[in-house]
């Protein structure tokens, strides 16, 4: 995901005092805390209700979208326990109760690593451009939205504070971590996606790409770490409309940010700060992430 330059420093201020914890970082969506504690290496990562969108953080924030982040990564890593991930025990502070987790500390890897099971975004800008995704062929007469072969690992580099994440070829990730870790990399999100599409599947949903973000332990285990399956880590279409939908725009209507996202394409020219949202618009998006958790945990 691409991280704007001009929301770090906003984001700093808004990290709330919370006892026992100190303020480490900021991201867009979230805050990281570690323990006061000098023998406490665990992490407690909070989920704001901040929506994001071309590199800026908007304003409203979206109601109760991080306590829905929160239970939804909550329910998938429960899904996906044979996973290992970075979850422990931990009692949560009042303060962020219902939005925030305990999390031990990780080496967290550079890797985006996105798994497209469908061609649709970016992937299939480059694929009119030159039939190819990250570089990869593909088919000839595929359409946007279309169902791809078989999942694509599509990875990207996880650029600094500031700077736009860069996608990359495999051989790129054997470079940055060595080859046994870039397999395990590769073939872990194939088959993390692959499990969860065939949950959504069930719910009458289609998971049409996501992206993992995976760190090591002390002891060299590769674990699957932050946000995972979420709406903003993921792309999720109903699949009756996807079947059966008369336009591109009702068939891969997404239950995320695509909302505020096509507002704001349409009212700001992506000059200066961009405009409030609409209360009907912060609304929508808010009943699309609802109803996502609603349908899959159900």
């Amino acid at each position: 995901m691409p991280h704007g330059s001009g929301c770090h420093n906003v984001l700093v201020s808004e990290a709330q005092s919370i006892p026992g914890w100190r303020h480490i970082y900021s991201g867009k969506v979230r805050e990281l805390y570690a323990s006061e504690d000098p023998g406490d290496t665990r992490i407690l990562m909070v989920a704001s209700d901040r929506v994001s969108s071309f590199d800026f953080v908007l304003s409203p924030a979206i109601p109760r979208k991080g306590e829905l982040l929160t239970a939804l990564s909550l329910w998938w890593f429960d899904k996906l326990a044979d996973v290992p991930n970075h979850i422990v025990e931990g009692e949560i502070p009042d303060a962020v109760a219902g939005r925030a987790m305990v999390a031990m500390a990780l080496e967290m890897l550079p890797i985006e690593c996105v798994v497209r099971g469908y061609i649709t975004g970016s992937g299939w800008a480059e694929y009119v451009e030159s039939g190819t995704v990250c570089g990869i062929p593909l088919p000839a007469g595929l359409k946007n939205g279309d169902r791809l072969p078989e999942p694509l690992f599509t990875p990207a580099y996880k650029a600094p504070m500031g700077e736009h994440d860069e996608n990359i070829t495999f051989e790129k990730v054997e470079e940055l971590v060595g080859a046994e870790r870039a397999a395990q990399l590769r073939d872990a999100s194939i088959s993390v996606y692959t499990r969860a599409a065939a949950i959504a599947e069930e719910k009458g949903l289609i998971l049409a790409d996501t992206k993992f973000e995976f760190g090591t332990d002390a002891d060299g285990v590769l674990r699957l770490a932050d946000e995972v399956l979420t709406s903003d880590s993921s792309r999720y279409w109903d699949a009756s409309a996807w079947a059966n939908g008369p336009t591109p725009e009702e068939r891969m209507a997404s239950f995320d940010k695509q909302i505020v996202r096509n507002w704001l394409s349409a009212h700001w020219d992506k000059q200066g700060t961009p405009p409030e949202l609409p209360e009907e618009i912060v609304e929508k998006t808010a009943a699309r992430y609802r109803e996502l958790i609603g349908r899959l945990t159900d």
